[in-house]
């Protein structure tokens, strides 16, 4: 726990380091949103959207009123996390659940020192943990401490019951950070009604070995999620056609998803430092929220 609060704490100086000297900010660039929340209601005026018109105010006979918003003061902020068994590849320490775990561990420092309120659920197949929304310092370690002691009950996957989860708890218009290496079926309804209710920022991580298999010739593979260790022939053409080709083509279209319903999108590959990574997607969001303000 020391030895990884210690990183969380060197890589969150290095990225808020990195951010001062470049945009002469923070953090507040990924966890700012341009959410509105409902202020009061005033006569209306010759020139105002008519489509601000609060209409069961007016309907009472005493003119025509409006709607007023003010900015959203305090910004909810959500980690959703895939633990699932596909995570668990590669060395120890460089799998992509170490990384998802580190990196949901910055976030929450950074967020905290926003004032933000943060929760997170982690899932596989089901959900393996729920932290309630909360804030301080205390509650950004109690998160951390959470994930280094997280054993998930199972290993398989299902993303879409996992943002199916998100979307019936969280109720108010939040960041939702989803961490995950999208290794699965059928999840693209529920990502679409995330994206379309929440800030969304989707994080994969990805491994080389997944998209660039080396020719080994017959080896054997155990898949991580049954257990099962299966002897595939690897140089062949049916071992690219049947495992290699649909993950690049779910990629492909992970990644049209995001951009046609404009949630952030970031690959991280595991054996990278992820630090410049982040780094970037901050100015990217610090730049599309000066164009909106």
């Amino acid at each position: 726990m020391k030895d990884l609060v210690r990183k969380l704490r060197k890589y969150e100086i290095q990225i808020r380091k990195a951010i001062d000297a470049q945009l002469q900010g923070d953090f507040k660039s990924v966890f700012k949103s341009s959410g509105l929340e409902f202020d009061d209601v005033r006569a209306y005026q010759y020139g105002d959207d008519v489509r601000s018109i609060d209409w069961n105010v007016s309907a009472k006979g005493h003119g025509t009123f409006v709607k007023t918003y003010r900015e959203e003061k305090e910004q909810n902020v959500f980690i959703l996390l895939d633990v699932s068994g596909s995570q668990s590849l590669g060395v120890p320490g460089l799998q992509k659940m170490d990384i998802g775990k580190e990196i949901s561990g910055i976030l929450a420092l950074a967020a905290i020192k926003q004032g933000s309120q943060l929760g997170m659920i982690c899932f596989s197949d089901t959900k393996e943990k729920y932290l309630k929304p909360g804030k301080g310092t205390e509650h950004a370690y109690s998160l951390i401490k959470t994930l280094v002691q997280l054993q998930p009950s199972s290993k398989k996957t299902n993303i879409g019951e996992g943002i199916r989860l998100a979307l019936n708890v969280v109720k108010r218009k939040s960041i939702i950070i989803l961490i995950s290496d999208f290794i699965d079926l059928s999840y693209e309804r529920e990502l679409i009604m995330l994206a379309k209710k929440h800030d969304l920022v989707v994080l994969q991580l990805m491994d080389k070995r997944e998209t660039a298999f080396p020719s080994l010739g017959i080896v054997p593979l155990l898949d991580k999620e049954s257990g099962k260790t299966i002897w595939i022939n690897t140089s062949s053409k049916a071992f690219k056609e049947r495992y290699l080709l649909p993950y690049a083509e779910n990629q492909e279209k992970l990644t049209k998803i995001c951009r046609k319903y404009q949630a952030d999108f970031l690959p991280i590959y595991v054996d990278q430092d992820y630090a410049p990574q982040l780094v970037n997607l901050f100015r990217a969001r610090n730049k599309i929220m000066k164009r909106s303000s």
